[in-house]
């Protein structure tokens, strides 16, 4: 199948979001884990695994319409140099794969995609679960102060 040029072009750019997130989680885990914070590092590895299934279910999206997926561009990658910047750091991502996601089922209703919309509405789900779990973590350093934040993620 043959898909809109315009709509291919909008996946690798969302793909090349996936695949920066997926790099940034991972460093965030691993920095998590060697602070000694195993809970954070598993919560951000498991936001990594799921950004590898949304990369995954875009690649096969690309080649189902004909397309080419390019993984060798990656958006932006910024890594915190302590846990709040990495949650805020996170956050940014996030806002921006949701508000992308947002105008990719735009364009998708309008070339008359339905497939690849619902697709997308599925993966921009999982994007608003990601967000809530962030600010759910910012607000929690808020509420109860950076030092009893951290001790609540030792283990």
């Amino acid at each position: 199948m043959q898909g809109d040029p315009k709509l291919i072009e909008t996946l690798n750019a969302l793909l090349a979001d996936e695949l920066a997130a997926i790099n940034q989680y991972i460093v965030h885990a691993e920095m998590a884990e060697d602070w000694g914070y195993g809970k954070l590092h598993e919560s951000f590895e498991k936001r990594a695994l799921k950004e590898m299934i949304h990369a995954e279910q875009l690649i096969g999206r690309i080649l189902f319409l004909g397309g080419k997926p390019i993984v060798t561009e990656l958006t932006e990658i910024k890594i915190g140099e302590d846990v709040p910047q990495q949650l805020e750091f996170d956050r940014e991502a996030e806002a921006r794969a949701i508000k992308a996601y947002n105008d990719a089922i735009k364009l998708a209703a309008e070339v008359g995609d339905n497939a690849t919309k619902d697709l997308l509405q599925d993966i921009l789900n999982d994007e608003d679960e990601h967000m809530d779990e962030l600010e759910e973590l910012l607000d929690q350093i808020e509420q109860m102060g950076l030092p009893i934040f951290l001790t609540t993620q030792v283990g």
